[in-house]
């Protein structure tokens, strides 16, 4: 079975050419098969973030080679990435992100009724995920009504929402205080565990990394495995 995901000698370089030429990846390789969970470990600065945003069609790699579910997806137009962002890919940053205007339920509603679904499916599938991580007696709440925890529970099922192959969290519990992040991060696990996800999590907490399947490390503009 092909992988889910796949990043092959990326190089992310700044400014090429010219005096103030910044490499951020240099020659980065990435695998991960269905089904698995593979946290990425690294210092701020090393490289992390643009590789979740170039692994996520966010940006583009200077070179290399990037395919989801076998796919070569490097050089797809912008449309297409953008859809194939919305159905196939979920993204979890450190913040929330969700729009303050609209409750719980409709920020989950949203994303899928703008990949077609209809409205009675979305509000269905949205409660179903808000159930899942126990909050769906918040549904009606706005995100400013909500504690830390709950508003990241919240910004879980919205990355779910479209039903995703592939997960990619950016210190998805990195803004939460220890007790409240450890609570979280195992709602997360749950989640991806039971909907069969593939996913890649960033993040500085290693006992955190150390509950996912493998771990890897950005190091010198490269992934190495971790120990």
């Amino acid at each position: 079975m092909s992988e889910v995901l796949k990043l092959e000698k990326i190089e992310k370089v700044y400014n090429r050419g010219e005096p103030g030429e910044v490499f951020v990846l240099k020659g980065a390789d990435l695998a991960i098969a269905p089904g698995e969970v593979v946290a990425l470990v690294a210092p701020s600065g090393a490289g992390k973030s643009t590789l979740l945003h170039i692994a996520g069609l966010l940006d583009a790699p200077s070179t290399g080679r990037v395919s989801i579910g076998g796919e070569d997806v490097t050089d797809l137009g912008d449309r297409r990435r953008t859809a194939l962002r919305r159905s196939n890919i979920g993204f979890i940053y450190q913040f929330h992100h969700l729009l303050p205007e609209f409750t719980a339920l409709e920020n989950i509603v949203l994303p899928q009724l703008a990949n077609g679904a209809s409205q009675k499916t979305a509000r269905d599938r949205a409660m179903m995920l808000l159930a899942r991580v126990g909050v769906d007696h918040r549904a009606g709440h706005r995100p400013a009504e909500l504690s830390g925890g709950e508003q990241q529970r919240v910004a879980f099922c919205r990355a779910l929402a479209n039903a995703p192959e592939l997960l990619l969290a950016d210190e998805p519990t990195g803004n939460l205080d220890p007790e409240t992040s450890d609570r979280v991060f195992e709602t997360l696990m749950d989640l991806v565990r039971e909907t069969g996800l593939s996913a890649l999590i960033a993040t500085h907490n290693h006992a955190l990394a150390a509950r996912m399947d493998r771990v890897l490390h950005v190091d010198g503009g490269v992934v190495t495995p971790g120990s």
